[in-house]
Protein backbone atom coordinates (compact mmCIF):
# COMPACT_ATOMS: atom_id res chain seq x y z
CA UNK A 1 0.00 0.00 0.00
CA UNK A 2 1.65 3.95 -0.69
CA UNK A 3 1.08 5.59 2.34
CA UNK A 4 -1.47 7.97 2.52
CA UNK A 5 -0.35 11.72 3.68
CA UNK A 6 -1.36 12.54 7.04
CA UNK A 7 -0.55 16.18 8.90
CA UNK A 8 0.50 16.22 11.96
CA UNK A 9 3.95 14.89 11.25
CA UNK A 10 5.53 15.50 14.66
CA UNK A 11 4.32 12.36 15.73
CA UNK A 12 6.75 10.50 13.10
CA UNK A 13 9.52 10.66 16.47
CA UNK A 14 6.86 8.60 18.85
CA UNK A 15 6.71 5.05 18.99
CA UNK A 16 3.16 4.34 19.00
CA UNK A 17 1.35 1.87 21.44
CA UNK A 18 -0.61 -0.09 19.12
CA UNK A 19 -2.88 -2.80 20.22
CA UNK A 20 -3.64 -5.84 18.58
CA UNK A 21 -5.65 -9.04 19.12
CA UNK A 22 -3.36 -12.22 19.60
CA UNK A 23 -0.04 -12.94 20.46
CA UNK A 24 3.26 -11.55 18.70
CA UNK A 25 4.00 -12.97 15.52
CA UNK A 26 0.36 -12.92 14.50
CA UNK A 27 -0.92 -11.39 11.52
CA UNK A 28 -2.26 -8.33 13.54
CA UNK A 29 1.20 -7.69 14.57
CA UNK A 30 2.67 -7.75 10.82
CA UNK A 31 -0.27 -5.65 9.71
CA UNK A 32 0.51 -3.14 12.09
CA UNK A 33 3.96 -3.04 11.42
CA UNK A 34 3.75 -3.08 7.40
CA UNK A 35 1.18 0.15 8.19
CA UNK A 36 3.40 2.29 10.45
CA UNK A 37 6.69 1.59 8.85
CA UNK A 38 5.38 4.20 6.69
CA UNK A 39 4.82 6.62 9.10
CA UNK A 40 7.14 6.45 11.48
CA UNK A 41 11.10 6.31 12.06
CA UNK A 42 10.64 3.65 15.04
CA UNK A 43 8.89 0.48 15.13
CA UNK A 44 5.23 0.34 17.10
CA UNK A 45 5.42 -1.16 20.26
CA UNK A 46 2.90 -4.06 20.26
CA UNK A 47 0.60 -4.27 22.78
CA UNK A 48 -1.61 -7.96 23.17
CA UNK A 49 -5.05 -7.88 23.95
CA UNK A 50 -7.23 -11.47 24.15
CA UNK A 51 -10.02 -10.51 22.59
CA UNK A 52 -11.40 -7.24 19.76
CA UNK A 53 -13.55 -6.03 22.74
CA UNK A 54 -10.24 -5.67 24.55
CA UNK A 55 -8.47 -3.57 21.58
CA UNK A 56 -11.04 -0.57 22.40
CA UNK A 57 -10.76 -1.34 26.07
CA UNK A 58 -6.94 -1.12 26.04
CA UNK A 59 -7.30 2.41 23.86
CA UNK A 60 -10.00 3.61 26.42
CA UNK A 61 -7.97 3.20 29.48
CA UNK A 62 -4.89 4.77 27.72
CA UNK A 63 -2.13 1.69 27.69
CA UNK A 64 -2.54 1.92 23.82
CA UNK A 65 -2.30 5.02 21.57
CA UNK A 66 -4.13 3.33 18.32
CA UNK A 67 -5.49 -0.26 17.30
CA UNK A 68 -5.56 -2.59 14.39
CA UNK A 69 -8.40 -4.65 13.69
CA UNK A 70 -9.08 -7.35 11.15
CA UNK A 71 -12.79 -6.90 9.74
CA UNK A 72 -12.52 -9.54 6.92
CA UNK A 73 -11.12 -12.25 4.79
CA UNK A 74 -11.22 -13.06 1.18
CA UNK A 75 -11.94 -16.48 1.63
CA UNK A 76 -13.39 -16.83 5.22
CA UNK A 77 -15.83 -13.34 5.34
CA UNK A 78 -16.50 -10.80 7.62
CA UNK A 79 -15.95 -10.52 11.51
CA UNK A 80 -19.64 -9.95 12.13
CA UNK A 81 -18.90 -9.13 15.99
CA UNK A 82 -16.39 -6.46 14.47
CA UNK A 83 -18.48 -4.60 12.99
CA UNK A 84 -21.02 -4.34 15.95
CA UNK A 85 -17.76 -2.78 17.28
CA UNK A 86 -17.15 -0.17 15.24
CA UNK A 87 -20.69 1.48 16.19
CA UNK A 88 -20.40 0.81 19.70
CA UNK A 89 -17.32 2.59 20.27
CA UNK A 90 -16.43 6.01 19.21
CA UNK A 91 -13.29 5.35 17.54
CA UNK A 92 -12.88 6.35 13.99
CA UNK A 93 -11.55 4.26 10.97
CA UNK A 94 -8.64 6.21 10.18
CA UNK A 95 -7.05 3.92 7.36
CA UNK A 96 -7.12 0.01 6.16
CA UNK A 97 -4.52 -2.07 4.83
CA UNK A 98 -4.83 -5.59 3.16
CA UNK A 99 -2.70 -8.28 4.31
CA UNK A 100 -2.05 -11.60 2.12
CA UNK A 101 -1.62 -14.57 4.53
CA UNK A 102 0.11 -16.86 3.99
CA UNK A 103 -0.11 -20.02 6.57
CA UNK A 104 2.63 -22.25 7.10
CA UNK A 105 2.78 -25.76 8.74
CA UNK A 106 6.14 -25.44 11.72
CA UNK A 107 6.86 -27.66 14.52
CA UNK A 108 10.53 -27.74 16.77
CA UNK A 109 13.47 -27.98 14.76
CA UNK A 110 14.65 -31.42 13.74
CA UNK A 111 11.31 -33.14 13.05
CA UNK A 112 9.59 -33.87 10.02
CA UNK A 113 5.56 -34.06 8.87
CA UNK A 114 6.09 -37.45 9.04
CA UNK A 115 6.27 -37.08 13.10
CA UNK A 116 3.53 -34.78 13.80
CA UNK A 117 0.80 -36.13 15.11
CA UNK A 118 -1.37 -33.09 16.02
CA UNK A 119 -1.81 -29.47 14.82
CA UNK A 120 -2.90 -26.63 16.80
CA UNK A 121 -3.82 -23.07 14.97
CA UNK A 122 -7.04 -20.83 14.42
CA UNK A 123 -10.60 -21.87 13.62
CA UNK A 124 -10.07 -19.47 10.37
CA UNK A 125 -6.56 -21.30 9.57
CA UNK A 126 -8.32 -24.27 10.04
CA UNK A 127 -10.87 -23.20 7.18
CA UNK A 128 -7.74 -22.30 4.91
CA UNK A 129 -6.10 -24.85 5.02
CA UNK A 130 -8.39 -28.17 5.07
CA UNK A 131 -6.96 -29.47 1.62
CA UNK A 132 -3.71 -30.02 2.69
CA UNK A 133 -4.62 -31.62 5.82
CA UNK A 134 -6.24 -34.08 3.59
CA UNK A 135 -3.26 -35.45 2.77
CA UNK A 136 -2.38 -36.20 6.23
CA UNK A 137 -5.45 -37.88 7.78
CA UNK A 138 -3.21 -39.26 10.90
CA UNK A 139 -2.82 -35.40 11.84
CA UNK A 140 -5.36 -34.40 14.51
CA UNK A 141 -6.50 -30.84 14.24
CA UNK A 142 -7.17 -28.70 17.33
CA UNK A 143 -8.81 -25.30 17.80
CA UNK A 144 -6.88 -22.84 19.40
CA UNK A 145 -7.20 -18.94 20.18
CA UNK A 146 -4.80 -17.21 18.20
CA UNK A 147 -2.17 -18.59 15.06
CA UNK A 148 0.84 -16.69 17.14
CA UNK A 149 0.02 -18.28 20.35
CA UNK A 150 -0.36 -22.08 19.13
CA UNK A 151 3.09 -21.50 18.07
CA UNK A 152 4.10 -20.30 20.93
CA UNK A 153 2.84 -23.13 22.93
CA UNK A 154 5.00 -25.51 20.94
CA UNK A 155 7.74 -23.62 21.30
CA UNK A 156 7.75 -22.69 25.00
CA UNK A 157 6.36 -26.32 26.24
CA UNK A 158 8.77 -28.11 23.84
CA UNK A 159 6.12 -30.04 22.59
CA UNK A 160 7.50 -32.43 19.90
CA UNK A 161 4.81 -34.26 17.59
CA UNK A 162 2.43 -30.91 17.65
CA UNK A 163 2.97 -28.82 14.89
CA UNK A 164 1.38 -25.43 14.47
CA UNK A 165 0.14 -23.35 11.57
CA UNK A 166 0.67 -19.65 11.92
CA UNK A 167 3.18 -17.01 10.01
CA UNK A 168 6.86 -16.74 9.20
CA UNK A 169 6.96 -14.16 11.36
CA UNK A 170 5.79 -16.75 14.24
CA UNK A 171 8.50 -19.17 13.49
CA UNK A 172 10.87 -17.06 13.45
CA UNK A 173 10.26 -15.19 16.62
CA UNK A 174 9.65 -18.49 18.54
CA UNK A 175 12.04 -20.59 16.89
CA UNK A 176 10.33 -23.14 14.51
CA UNK A 177 10.83 -25.20 11.57
CA UNK A 178 8.56 -24.38 8.72
CA UNK A 179 7.97 -27.98 7.66
CA UNK A 180 5.89 -26.84 4.58
CA UNK A 181 5.21 -23.23 3.50
CA UNK A 182 1.97 -21.51 1.71
CA UNK A 183 -0.85 -24.27 2.71
CA UNK A 184 -3.23 -22.19 2.28
CA UNK A 185 -5.82 -23.70 -0.06
CA UNK A 186 -6.64 -20.28 -1.96
CA UNK A 187 -3.76 -18.16 -2.58
CA UNK A 188 -5.60 -15.29 -3.16
CA UNK A 189 -6.29 -14.76 0.49
CA UNK A 190 -6.08 -11.41 2.46
CA UNK A 191 -7.09 -9.68 5.13
CA UNK A 192 -8.52 -6.52 5.18
CA UNK A 193 -7.58 -4.50 8.65
CA UNK A 194 -8.41 -1.48 10.14
CA UNK A 195 -6.50 1.09 11.15
CA UNK A 196 -8.18 2.89 14.81
CA UNK A 197 -5.76 5.82 15.63
CA UNK A 198 -6.99 9.36 16.75
CA UNK A 199 -4.20 11.22 16.14
CA UNK A 200 -4.02 10.59 11.96
CA UNK A 201 -5.49 13.56 10.23
CA UNK A 202 -5.97 12.41 6.82
CA UNK A 203 -5.65 15.02 4.28
CA UNK A 204 -9.33 15.35 2.48
CA UNK A 205 -7.70 16.12 -0.70
CA UNK A 206 -6.48 11.98 -0.57
CA UNK A 207 -9.66 10.69 0.97
CA UNK A 208 -11.36 8.42 -1.27
CA UNK A 209 -13.48 5.84 0.98
CA UNK A 210 -16.03 5.67 3.84
CA UNK A 211 -17.56 3.64 6.47
CA UNK A 212 -20.87 4.30 7.47
CA UNK A 213 -23.76 2.44 9.20
CA UNK A 214 -27.34 3.20 9.30
CA UNK A 215 -31.16 1.98 9.88
CA UNK A 216 -34.16 2.48 7.33
CA UNK A 217 -37.23 2.50 7.92
CA UNK A 218 -39.40 -0.59 7.32
CA UNK A 219 -41.16 0.56 4.51
CA UNK A 220 -40.83 -1.33 0.64
CA UNK A 221 -37.94 0.12 -1.49
CA UNK A 222 -36.13 2.00 1.24
CA UNK A 223 -33.03 0.30 0.13
CA UNK A 224 -32.97 0.26 -3.03
CA UNK A 225 -34.08 4.35 -3.36
CA UNK A 226 -30.50 4.55 -1.21
CA UNK A 227 -28.26 2.48 -3.60
CA UNK A 228 -30.06 4.27 -6.52
CA UNK A 229 -29.20 7.92 -5.19
CA UNK A 230 -25.48 6.81 -4.76
CA UNK A 231 -25.48 5.32 -7.62
CA UNK A 232 -26.18 9.14 -9.67
CA UNK A 233 -23.32 10.55 -7.58
CA UNK A 234 -21.50 8.36 -8.70
CA UNK A 235 -20.95 6.21 -5.31
CA UNK A 236 -18.74 2.98 -5.69
CA UNK A 237 -20.37 0.72 -2.86
CA UNK A 238 -17.74 -1.85 -1.67
CA UNK A 239 -19.28 -3.56 0.56
CA UNK A 240 -22.76 -3.93 2.37
CA UNK A 241 -23.29 -6.22 5.83
CA UNK A 242 -26.52 -6.21 7.48
CA UNK A 243 -27.12 -7.06 10.75
CA UNK A 244 -30.32 -7.85 12.99
CA UNK A 245 -31.37 -4.69 15.68
CA UNK A 246 -31.58 -6.37 18.95
CA UNK A 247 -34.95 -6.49 20.33
CA UNK A 248 -36.51 -5.19 17.23
CA UNK A 249 -37.51 -7.49 14.76
CA UNK A 250 -37.03 -7.73 11.22
CA UNK A 251 -35.07 -4.58 11.59
CA UNK A 252 -31.06 -4.15 10.30
CA UNK A 253 -28.10 -1.70 10.99
CA UNK A 254 -26.40 -1.65 7.54
CA UNK A 255 -22.99 -1.41 7.31
CA UNK A 256 -21.63 -0.21 4.16
CA UNK A 257 -18.23 0.91 2.87
CA UNK A 258 -18.21 3.56 -0.22
CA UNK A 259 -15.03 4.40 -2.67
CA UNK A 260 -15.15 7.73 -4.43
CA UNK A 261 -13.01 9.96 -6.69
CA UNK A 262 -14.42 13.10 -5.75
CA UNK A 263 -14.61 14.30 -2.10
CA UNK A 264 -17.68 17.13 -2.54
CA UNK A 265 -19.31 14.70 -4.45
CA UNK A 266 -19.20 12.32 -2.10
CA UNK A 267 -20.72 15.06 0.34
CA UNK A 268 -23.35 16.17 -1.92
CA UNK A 269 -24.41 11.68 -1.68
CA UNK A 270 -24.19 12.25 1.78
CA UNK A 271 -26.77 15.41 1.84
CA UNK A 272 -28.76 13.50 -0.31
CA UNK A 273 -29.48 10.23 1.37
CA UNK A 274 -29.35 11.20 4.78
CA UNK A 275 -32.93 12.34 5.39
CA UNK A 276 -33.70 9.24 4.00
CA UNK A 277 -31.91 7.02 6.66
CA UNK A 278 -32.03 6.48 10.23
CA UNK A 279 -29.33 6.74 13.11
CA UNK A 280 -26.57 7.76 10.02
CA UNK A 281 -23.32 7.11 11.84
CA UNK A 282 -19.80 7.59 9.60
CA UNK A 283 -17.54 5.53 10.91
CA UNK A 284 -14.52 6.85 9.10
CA UNK A 285 -13.14 8.69 6.11
CA UNK A 286 -9.93 7.38 4.97
CA UNK A 287 -7.61 6.50 2.08
CA UNK A 288 -8.09 3.19 0.66
CA UNK A 289 -5.72 0.53 0.43
CA UNK A 290 -4.49 -0.54 -2.93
Amino acid sequence: MCCPVYSGQHFFKIMKRIAIQGVKGCFHEQAARQFYSGLEHEAPEIVECLTFDGLYKTMDSDKADAAVMAIENTVSGGLLPNFELLRKYDRKIKGEIFLRIQQNLMALPGQRIEDIREVRTHYMAINQTREFFKDYPGIRIVESEDTAKAAAEVAQEGLKGVGAVASVLAAELYGLEILAESIETYKQNFTRFLILDDSLQVDKSQVNKVSMCFTLPHTPGSLAHILTILSFYGMNLTRIQSLPIPGQEWQYFFYVDIKFDDYMRYEQAVTAVRPLMEDLNILGEYVAAV
